[in-house]
């Protein structure tokens, strides 16, 4: 798997392209930072997220179980109930968020992703600057964003394109003995 930082050019230089890294990043595996397998959740009628405007579809996952937990739990005092899986993710070409402060300088716009995206959209009705950066990932044909998750420190998520998935990148749920459901129809109360 290949990682991605974003790089500005020279002073006067029109090349404003993004840069891969010199590193290999290996998901051993990876947990949903939701309740519910990402293969199986419903549909939300306008599903958005940090890095995901409206109409983008997205997969967010943490590579590890605590920050999955903690990423879920947000803010609540209370972990509600939820179900945990694992996932096998083969993904290729990814900005690397982690390494923000390492190497050629980034984009001033990359230091903004911390953000309260919610905040801005929902009460100050601004457009997040991370919808602009997922913009720019999209647009320059990466497959996602590794992230520091800001719910558990030390952890780290991943945002994956749904439309990504393809040639090659997979996300794949661990479940060789069946035990998940197969349809929507499990999850209707």
């Amino acid at each position: 798997m290949r990682s991605a930082i974003w790089s500005q050019s020279a002073p006067g230089s029109s090349d404003d392209s993004l840069q891969l890294a010199p590193r290999h990043h290996v998901i051993p595996g990876a947990y949903p930072a939701v309740g519910q397998p990402a293969h199986q959740r419903r549909r939300r009628r306008n599903p958005r997220g940090r890095f995901n405007r409206e109409g983008v579809e997205a997969l967010y996952l943490s590579l590890d179980e605590v920050t999955a937990l903690r990423e879920y739990q947000q803010t609540s005092p209370f972990l509600p109930p939820c179900t945990m899986c694992s996932y096998t993710v083969a993904l290729r070409d990814l900005v690397d968020l982690r390494q923000l402060h390492h190497g050629a300088p980034w984009d001033e716009l990359w230091h903004d992703w911390r953000e309260d995206w919610r905040h801005l959209k929902f009460e100050l009705h601004i457009e997040p600057p991370t919808w602009v950066l997922a913009d720019m990932v999209l647009a320059h044909g990466f497959t996602g964003i590794l992230f520091p998750s800001q719910a558990h420190e030390g952890g780290t998520n991943v945002v994956v394109y749904s439309d990504r998935l393809k040639d090659g990148n997979s996300v794949t749920v661990n479940d060789a003995d069946g035990r998940l459901p197969r349809d929507q129809s499990s999850w209707a109360r």
